[in-house]
């Protein structure tokens, strides 16, 4: 350590991490030991599109051997020049080492593994997530050492903010003077009580400062953990898949019970045993198609899985029922005491904003009448008024709103009958029917259908342009005559990334038009509602 300089941080927190509290200790701290301190910090942005900074700088002499002189300090932080480096988000560290703030022989740099995606991954109609591992690898190369760890599991597990588990990182890494008293004295409020003593707060807070502590002051911990993100085992990593039925565990290959197990569980949830049964004979012709072009498995049967990921999110499609049965659930309530870390003293209120329209109660009733409906509706905005939608607000932390989210989410027996539902199961066949035509053709051309599947997402405008853009592919590319199955694929293949690539679809047309197909058909542009303001004027 350095005595004619001070000692430099750099926090990096999201919004409601408690950054500045942490800076308030960390200064607390060190002034209650007898050393200069100061901080500053740098609002960020939000909607997840940066995180605010907080650059503290501490002298790393006591006040009573510096003779009288002050040292001084800097408002901001130098790139190239911080000793230490601590992120609640592993893409926010990658971005201030993109920065330069990060040396590769002088910068400590302390990274939660955990993401919390930005705008811009979210915007992506694909996979628009960074890669964890070349974020970890930008960490690596760039620090003199490193520890990366979950710093929101460990506050979970605590029932604390990640505030308390970055503080435990700081102290545990001994980038300051200070002993572990100190800062846990800082944790308490000065409370010298036994810990179950401690008000609720600060005894939460002292168990997640002490995992963390315990984390980063075990570099050999830390390092078989980093070793595990970059081979791809992370605190994210999907769970296991539910048991397996017996019967379709004999009835399909092993390769295919995990993504099995998860689809059969989400159908049998969102509908009844009958509809999981359907889930499950649908897959089987796809197997046996599957099985025919690729008699000994080589593949592993990829497009098996692959059909068995898609068919289920497809058949279990969002409606009011679904929306009332998954904020119906007592574990949604639990999970939310837990977000806004409320005790068992405490009351929580939760208020449901609904605003179903004409389409979504339409979907529900028998096509003829849901045609009435919809008419009816059009009929409405043809005379210049909005479309018609009922807002709702439901307490569901009451009994009459519970109650209410219960009796709603009890009809999925009406959606058999409804409109909606011959809608989607008709056009699921149209894609499970290409996919098997093309599979017994080639393989590749099958596993190519497949996976656009992954074009079906998201609800209402999305939902629908996402089956309009997959049927357009698979009735023009699939069968397109003269053409080999492996050149069919191809053009699957790039219509399908240009349709993930461009929620506009710009760039699915310019795919399409190349590989030969037509563009899709221009749509009208739905009409936008405005409230009209009050003339002012005289």
């Amino acid at each position: 350590m350095e005595q004619n300089r001070p000692l430099t941080l750099l926090v990096c927190a999201l919004g409601g991490e408690g950054g500045g509290v942490l800076t308030e200790w960390l200064v607390d701290i060190a002034r209650h030991a007898g050393y200069a301190a100061q901080s500053t910090s740098i609002p960020g942005v939000a909607q997840r599109t940066g995180a605010t900074t907080y650059y503290i700088e501490v002298f790393p002499v006591p006040l009573a051997q510096l003779a009288g002189r002050r040292p001084v300090f800097s408002l901001s932080p130098v790139p190239g020049a911080l000793d230490a480096i601590v992120s609640s988000e592993l893409l926010e560290t990658a971005r201030q080492i993109g920065n330069g703030m990060s040396a590769p022989l002088r910068t400590l740099v302390i990274s939660s593994s955990a993401r919390i995606f930005t705008t811009a991954e979210r915007m992506e109609p694909g996979d628009g997530r960074a890669d964890a591992q070349r974020l970890v690898d930008v960490v690596k190369a760039f620090s003199r050492e490193h520890h990366v760890f979950d710093m929101n599991a460990i506050a979970r597990d605590s029932g604390t903010v990640v505030s308390a588990v970055m503080l435990g990182a700081i102290a545990g890494s001994g980038l300051f003077p200070f002993p572990r008293e100190a800062y846990e004295h800082v944790v308490r409020g000065g409370d010298t009580s036994a810990p179950e003593k401690l008000n609720k707060m600060a005894a939460a807070s002292l168990r997640g400062f002490a995992a963390a502590f315990d984390a980063v002051s075990a570099p050999r911990t830390q390092a078989a953990f980093v070793n595990s993100v970059m081979a791809g085992d992370t605190a994210d990593a999907p769970p296991p898949a539910r048991a397996l039925p017996d019967e379709l565990a004999r009835r399909f290959p092993p390769a295919v019970h995990d993504m099995l197990a998860l689809g059969h569980a989400r159908v049998l949830d969102y509908q009844d045993t009958a509809y999981a049964a359907l889930y499950a004979d649908r897959l089987a012709q796809v197997l046996d198609a599957e099985r025919a072009a690729d008699p000994a498995g080589a593949h592993g049967f990829a497009i098996t899985r692959e059909a068995a990921r898609w068919l289920a999110l497809w058949m279990a499609f969002d409606d009011i029922v679904r929306v009332a049965a998954l904020k119906g659930r007592a574990s949604r309530a639990q999970r939310v005491r837990q977000e806004v870390r409320a005790t068992d003293e405490d009351i929580v209120k939760v208020y449901d904003h609904f605003k179903p329209g004409a389409a979504e109660f339409a979907a529900l009733l028998p096509p003829a009448l849901s045609r009435r409906v919809t008419a009816w509706d059009r009929g409405r905005q043809a005379r210049g008024l909005a479309p018609w939608a009922l807002p709702l607000k439901v307490g569901s932390h009451s009994v009459f709103g519970m109650a209410s989210l219960r009796l709603l989410s009890s009809l999925r027996w009406l959606r058999r009958r409804g409109s909606r539902f011959a809608e989607e199961q008709a056009l699921i066949e149209r894609w499970l029917a290409a996919v098997e035509r093309g599979t017994r053709e080639a393989w590749a051309l099958g596993h190519e259908l497949a996976l656009c599947g992954r074009l079906i997402k998201g609800y209402g405008s999305t939902n629908e342009r996402g089956k309009e853009n997959l049927l357009h592919v698979t009735d023009h590319l699939a069968a397109q005559p003269g053409q080999a199955p492996a050149v069919r694929a191809q053009s699957i293949e790039a219509a399908r990334t240009a349709a993930l690539a461009d929620d506009a679809g710009r760039a699915l047309d310019a795919a399409l038009v190349a590989h030969g197909a037509p563009a899709r058909p221009v749509k009208a542009q739905p009409i936008r509602w405005m409230k009209r303001k009050p003339n002012s004027g005289a």
